[in-house]
């Protein structure tokens, strides 16, 4: 029998402060917080039919590792409300040959996360 992998159902991020990282992930990004919290060793967020969690690494040393894709509704207003928090996105929105609008941005912990609207009609 032929396995199918359908979708990913959750990423799941190191952190290495929890409260820094649900005030920009549920505060700024507006993510409803399922699990968790502030003080919490490890946080749930929906994103979707999927999920965004979040566990505690005081430990945690990385380097770049990839980046997390995230479809939105209206990348030029998520990029002016990250603007108008203070967060500086590093590259402004763009269209993409492969019909997408995108921008990428760092997280209070170095993770890559670019968000992208898709502007034509391949998927």
């Amino acid at each position: 029998t032929k396995l199918t992998v359908h979708s990913i159902s959750a990423v799941t991020l190191a952190v290495r402060e929890m409260s820094r990282s649900v005030d920009f992930y549920q505060g700024i990004l507006e993510l409803p917080m399922l699990y968790g919290g502030p003080d919490a060793d490890f946080t749930s967020f929906r994103l979707g039919e999927g999920y965004l969690n979040l566990i505690l690494s005081v430990e945690a040393n990385w380097s770049w590792w990839g980046r997390v894709i995230f479809y939105v509704d209206d990348v030029d207003l998520l990029y002016q409300r990250l603007i108008k928090a203070g967060v500086l996105p590093t590259t402004e929105p763009e269209d993409a040959p492969w019909q997408e609008r995108y921008f990428h941005v760092i997280d209070p912990d170095g993770h890559e996360l670019s968000f992208a609207t898709p502007t034509g009609q391949e998927r």
